[in-house]
């Protein structure tokens, strides 16, 4: 028995499209709204600053999930943006941080050679 095939809706193109506007009245709605204050700007703040961040405190920075920070810091973090993402343990909690305390160190010191 052969199955019986659904019929696409086939409504004319023109009824599907919205109409058009003028170019000024086109634009994109977030042209004019800064992107700097995103989540991922202030999660990455966070990481930044000297005292490092936990997962506690970049979740209720941006209210993500835990496994959505997670994801965060390893995909963006440390995969798209390759940034030198350190984790230790402090007082019983991990702090992650961006940069390299032993990089900065390692700056300082002009007898060491870099190739």
């Amino acid at each position: 028995m052969a199955k019986s095939v659904k019929k696409r809706d086939r409504a004319l193109p023109s009824a599907r499209t919205p109409k058009s506007r003028s170019g000024q009245q086109q634009t994109n709605k977030r042209a004019g709204k800064s992107r700097t204050e995103t989540k991922q700007s202030r999660a990455i703040g966070l990481l930044r600053s000297p005292k490092g961040a936990t997962i506690d405190a970049l979740m209720k920075a941006t209210g993500w999930q835990q496994h959505s920070v997670r994801g965060f810091l390893a995909g963006v973090v440390r995969k798209r943006l390759k940034l030198d993402l350190e984790a230790e343990v402090v007082g019983g909690r991990r702090v992650y941080r961006i940069g390299s305390a032993a990089q900065t160190a390692s700056a300082d010191r002009p007898d060491q050679q870099r190739s």
